[in-house]
């Protein structure tokens, strides 16, 4: 009997002849799984993104942020950019401290707390701009740190030039618009704000007029400096120099002694013979101290005298206690 056409012929079971390299490809994989940040659809390639647009924005040579408070640092030539306080503890002790703020973004449905409705009614009191953001805007505007729903917005500090507040101050000096002689303090490797902020404190306290600040390496005005001062900074001018070697020169050719402190000093504070005249008193951070120009560009070294025990002092206190003597030997004349 004939076979039918259409009926299906039976295969013999087991591997046919010519199969074996058909899956090959299949069997070789797509290589190695690539890095989360080269991944385009993950979190970490968009912070990528974000962080390089950033670091483009600021230039090179700019600081990078701080996780609790996104300060964009200084950026080309010393111009310092805006800073941004996150959090709710930091936003209203920043409002409370009166820190110069330019608005104050708040998430959308907030849940609120003693601390958000003490930051809106600052914030309404001194008429600083609320501006509602989605919790997205939020995170990107402050690559991503914990916000809390709260973000305060800090204009840059409004820097003087250090030889025009010198000349400046002489000037008035000399026609008597001031009553004592000028008196400033120059910053010489000091990183800490906190630092810069006690030291505002005191020039304001002992009516000091200036603080100096190199333009590199050296700490700013930011949030943390304004909360530090309570409110001096607003009375007390931060002038920067483009290099304080230089800076120091020029007041030298002014007429003002540069005094700068340290533990093995020529002069000891209480045996200072120059107070009553235009000063600027130059302090070095705790750990290095003066730098070896800075050091051979003043006219003294003056150690103040402490127990042997303790090594040095903190460059806020020092600083506070050398303008002090300074005062009470002006007072005294």
């Amino acid at each position: 009997m004939a076979n039918n056409g259409n009926r299906s012929v039976k295969k013999k079971k087991g591997p046919t002849i010519g199969t074996g390299g058909h899956g090959r490809k299949a069997l070789e994989g797509k290589g190695p799984t690539p890095k989360a940040e080269d991944r385009v659809y993950h979190k970490a390639h968009k912070n990528k993104l974000l962080a390089e647009r950033s670091a483009a924005k600021r230039g090179p040579g700019a600081r990078g942020t701080n996780p609790r408070s996104a300060g964009r640092g200084s950026g080309p030539k010393g111009r310092a950019t805006e800073e941004l306080v996150t959090g709710r503890n930091s936003v209203v002790e920043a409002l409370r401290a009166g820190i110069p703020a330019k608005a104050l973004h708040v998430a959308i449905r907030i849940e609120m707390d003693d601390r958000v409705k003490e930051s809106l009614k600052l914030a309404a009191e001194r008429g600083i701009p609320l501006l509602e953001a989605g919790k997205q805007e939020l995170d990107r505007m402050t690559e991503d740190a914990v916000h809390q729903g709260l973000v305060l917005q800090i204009p840059p500090y409004e820097y003087g030039d250090a030889y025009e507040l010198a000349e400046e101050t002489i000037a008035k000096w000399k026609k008597g618009h001031i009553a004592n002689a000028p008196l400033f303090v120059a910053l010489d490797g000091i990183t800490d704000p906190r630092n810069l902020g006690a030291i505002i404190r005191s020039v304001s306290a002992f009516s000091g007029h200036g603080v100096i600040v190199p333009e590199r390496r050296s700490v700013g005005v930011t949030a943390s400096a304004w909360k530090t001062s309570a409110g001096a900074a607003v009375r007390v001018p931060v002038a920067r120099a483009s290099n304080l070697n230089n800076a120091l020169k020029q007041f030298k050719n002014m007429g003002i002694y540069v005094l700068g402190l340290d533990g093995d000093g020529d002069v000891s504070l209480p045996d200072l013979t120059v107070a009553t005249e235009p000063v600027c008193i130059v302090v070095g951070s705790e750990g290095k101290g003066l730098s070896r120009l800075v050091r051979e560009n003043c006219d003294q070294i003056v150690s103040i005298p402490i127990d042997s025990a303790m090594e040095s002092l903190n460059a806020s206190m020092a600083v506070g206690i050398s303008l002090y003597e300074v005062s009470r030997q002006r007072a005294a004349n």
